[in-house]
């Protein structure tokens, strides 16, 4: 049965010859890979390959099979089309950042529309904002709400915040709590929404200390989590 399926492409990888497996966030049926046979085959048919870029918004006419690992696609057009977000060479690193993470965390086949919505909005945002050098570190922790591990934000006001509990505390309890400017960066990012966060002045390397703590947050907090192989290049460009 042919249904229509609004998706965000996390991931493709070269599949045989001449074949792609593209891994997509649908808004319809949560994570779903589909299979693109023969689309590397010809040049006429490798065009069809720009519309699987990481984080294109794409409307997918399907062929989907319940219990199939791989689904087939039938049509393929972009349903938003980003200005700038694959060719500012900024924005392309948090791109390939961003979908590091996204085909990390995102596991389960089952419709979020909640958080379909949440990625779909945020990259709209990202297209067309001039300052966003700040962008990633508000995305990922506003995901932690989608992923069921947001921090606690009762008692604020305390001093410390303790990474494993994911809570604030009065006293640093152990080597999970942390203090300083990552906490205080941390209250201000749990205050605001995209369109206030260009009031957060930070330099590059309070940036990285901050993102190495958030990336550690989610090791702690979700298993089999791994530090995404592009966070350096992340860092070389926002340095």
């Amino acid at each position: 049965m042919l249904t229509k399926n609004n998706s965000i492409v996390l991931s493709k990888i070269k599949y045989k010859d001449y074949d792609l497996i593209v891994k997509c966030y649908t808004a319809q049926r949560g994570v779903v890979s589909y299979i693109l046979r023969g689309i590397l085959k010809s040049k006429k048919s490798q065009t069809k390959t720009v519309y699987f870029q990481a984080l294109s918004q794409i409307q997918i006419e399907e062929n989907y099979k319940p219990n199939q690992s791989l689904h087939s696609i039938k049509e393929v057009k972009l349903y938003y089309t980003y200005k700038s977000l694959h060719t500012n060479v900024y924005k392309s690193a948090v791109v390939l950042f961003l979908s590091e993470i996204l085909s990390n965390v995102l596991k389960e086949e089952e419709k979020n529309e909640a958080l379909y919505h949440y990625i779909e909005t945020a990259l709209q945002y990202l297209d067309n904002e001039e300052h966003f050098s700040n962008f990633h570190m508000l995305f990922l922790l506003k995901l932690t709400r989608y992923l069921g591990i947001q921090p606690e934000n009762l008692n604020i006001e305390y001093p410390y915040f303790n990474l494993k509990s994911g809570v604030f505390e009065a006293f640093s309890t152990d080597i999970y709590s942390i203090s300083g400017k990552n906490l205080t960066l941390l209250k201000q990012l749990l205050g605001i929404n995209f369109d206030t966060l260009s009031t957060i002045k930070i330099n590059a390397k309070q940036r990285q200390e901050f993102l190495n703590m958030l990336l550690y947050y989610f090791e702690l907090h979700l298993g089999g989590f791994k530090k995404p192989k592009s966070l350096q290049v992340l860092n070389d460009v926002f340095h």
